[in-house]
């Protein structure tokens, strides 16, 4: 399994380009997992529906199957956060590559989606100059990058130039997990 994390603030276009790269290791073949960050309370389900009425009845975790697919949702007494790493080993270890949004202080290598500012995005500081998981740079405007870098800077209108670019870097990306803490 290779992972590889895209990192950026909302509104800088990881979703979009994301959507695309899954589209194009898809075409090729490979099977995707993507593990995606969510704010707040938000909700797959929906009133009325059976799951919905178990969860609010006091179901801890509920899981849905058909012969297409499985959801599985679980409910915690009290808010935490868990590790990325805790919820890719919850995905089918067989995929070829996970694609990581929204974790952006996750210790795994990371592309940085930095978008310059514009009437339609305000824009916001760049991580990659801190951060030393950020290996790469995908950037509407290259020649606006807020600091020099000697990273790859890919051009995020050419996602399948992102792609070609993870298949050739493959080694970066292959994904051991991280140890047990020992205890005592």
């Amino acid at each position: 399994m290779n992972v590889v994390g895209f990192a950026g603030y909302s509104g800088a276009g990881k979703t979009t380009l994301i959507e695309a790269v899954i589209a194009l290791f898809a075409q090729g073949g490979a099977r995707i997992g993507v593990v995606k960050h969510a704010h707040h309370r938000f909700d797959i389900d929906h009133e009325g529906k059976d799951s919905w009425r178990h969860r609010k009845a006091g179901a801890t975790e509920v899981l849905v199957a058909s012969d297409r697919r499985l959801a599985l949702m679980r409910e915690f007494a009290a808010p935490q956060e868990l590790s990325v790493h805790a919820l890719i080993a919850e995905l089918d270890p067989t995929l070829d590559w996970v694609l990581v949004e929204g974790f952006r202080g996750a210790d795994l290598p990371k592309i940085e989606i930095w978008r310059a500012p514009s009437p339609d995005f305000s824009g916001h500081p760049a991580r990659y100059p801190d951060d030393a998981q950020v290996i790469a740079i995908c950037t509407d405007q290259a020649d606006s990058l807020p600091a020099p870098s000697a990273l790859p800077v890919l051009d995020w209108s050419q996602p399948a130039t992102v792609v070609a670019w993870l298949r050739q870097n493959v080694e970066l990306f292959r994904y051991t997990p991280p140890l047990p803490a020992r205890s005592g």
